[in-house]
């Protein structure tokens, strides 16, 4: 049975497995070199303060993880955010993409968050798929931005729109206070 949570450091490692053959034998991230457990677990501190980090799992096996993180440091942009996915090549195409995003997106309008923005490295026919199947919308193309594996790669910008914006929205709520509030839940 497949379940959703917040990411805990004792994930790391497994986390790092998923992203490693990506990171090391794609062009689907423009990371060079894969990060450490260590490195990982140290992002996934780094994040939770403000932004949730959340992980697919079964059983004790770590399937997928999906997080959040800041647009831009600048108050301004405090309402949207960036978002990042990443499926363990066994757990793609079985829907769990959807269901990450589908509470990724939950906690985000929580927290106050009206826009998501999804850069993907291109070609990539499975996460472009995903990310419109979540409501995400084409905005533009960096062309060749990033050379990695001997060629210039581009990359493509998505926005979902998590919640109006014709109103002043109040502050945004950071993850881990969201988190402490009574009846949390992913």
């Amino acid at each position: 049975m497949t379940s959703i949570r917040v990411a805990e450091l004792g994930d790391a490692a497994a986390i790092a497995a998923i992203y490693r053959p990506i990171a090391r034998d794609t062009w689907i991230s423009f990371e060079i070199d894969p990060p450490s457990a260590d490195e990982m677990a140290g992002r996934i501190a780094r994040t939770l303060p403000n932004f949730p980090w959340l992980v697919a799992t079964n059983g004790d096996d770590v399937l997928g993880y999906a997080y959040a993180s800041s647009r831009s440091e600048r108050a301004a942009y405090q309402w949207s955010s960036d978002v990042t996915i990443y499926l363990d090549e066994a757990a793609r195409g079985k829907g769990l993409g959807r269901q990450l995003y589908q509470s990724l997106f939950s906690v985000l309008r929580r927290q106050g968050i009206r826009n998501a923005f999804a850069g993907i490295a291109l070609p990539n026919a499975a996460s472009v798929a995903l990310h419109e199947s979540v409501g995400f919308v084409p905005l533009g193309v960096f062309a060749d931005v990033g050379f990695k594996l001997g060629a210039w790669r581009s990359v493509g910008w998505w926005q979902c729109r998590l919640a109006e914006t014709t109103r002043a929205p109040l502050p945004t709520v950071p993850f881990a206070r969201l988190r402490e509030r009574a009846g949390f839940a992913i």
